[in-house]
């Protein structure tokens, strides 16, 4: 437990009554014990768990979804509404992790946690899809481009932060980072958006291809000043170049 973290507040996480309100408390759950309230997993999936009570928190994001699968409660549908972010999130792995499932049917099934108000669940929504995404960029890429045209910030940020050459605790998407021209379509489509939470995913793509192909970075905001001429733009550029300064 967290010493910022109140022990009654660490309760009510620990054992899913309660969301987590910023990133302290989302590394701070306690996933054995949460299984063990959320779902009364057996006495051995619930040690699986403790045993990997080290391990980073992706890894026992995706071992909690195999653990509810082993014990037949991978149903989605009944964790995806869940007052815990962190058991929606456990149905965002589940999503990831269908092998019945191809990409297309994988996005479609994400879209709700996406979309989740939780900002914790929306990354965990991307971050369960990434080996689907690295495995196969260049066929995500038509798949999402339409996100960009929602009407929720969170799906059109989705669309770009799913993507992102680099990444956050994420596996690097190659192509991406050699030849993010690729991407142009997605980019210029989220040029001008209006909302600051999808601008800081855009700046953090260009920013992320900047390490790789600053030149290409470079030429682009330049397009994009004589071409663009709004305030979103701008603060886009800005931040997109802030590694090359």
């Amino acid at each position: 437990m967290s010493a910022a973290i109140s022990a009654e507040r660490q309760h009510d996480l620990d054992t899913g009554a309660a969301a987590s309100t910023h990133l302290a408390e989302c590394l701070a759950v306690d996933f054995a014990t949460l299984l063990q309230t959320a779902a009364r997993l057996p006495v051995a999936a619930v040690q699986r768990m403790r045993d990997a009570a080290s391990k980073g928190i992706t890894q026992r994001m995706a071992l909690a979804a195999t653990l509810l699968r082993e014990a037949g409660q991978g149903d989605v549908t009944h964790w995806q509404s869940h007052p815990s972010d962190t058991v929606r999130g456990w149905a965002c792995y589940l999503i990831g992790s269908d092998a019945a499932l191809d990409l297309p049917a994988k996005l479609q099934a994400m879209r709700p946690l996406a979309d989740d108000p939780h900002f914790g669940v929306r990354e965990w929504a991307w971050l369960a899809l990434r080996a689907d995404l690295v495995a196969a960029p260049l066929q995500a890429l038509p798949l999402l481009l339409p996100w960009t045209e929602e009407a929720s910030p969170y799906l059109r940020r989705f669309a770009c932060e799913a993507l992102r050459p680099r990444g956050v605790w994420a596996t690097h998407i190659t192509v991406f980072k050699q030849q993010p021209e690729h991407a142009l379509p997605l980019l210029d489509a989220l040029a001008n958006d209006p909302e600051r939470y999808v601008q800081d995913s855009v700046s953090n793509w260009l920013n992320d291809a900047s390490k790789t192909q600053p030149t290409w970075v470079l030429d682009l905001c330049a397009r994009w000043q004589r071409e663009h001429s709004s305030a979103a733009n701008a603060y886009i550029r800005t931040r997109a170049q802030r590694s090359l300064r």
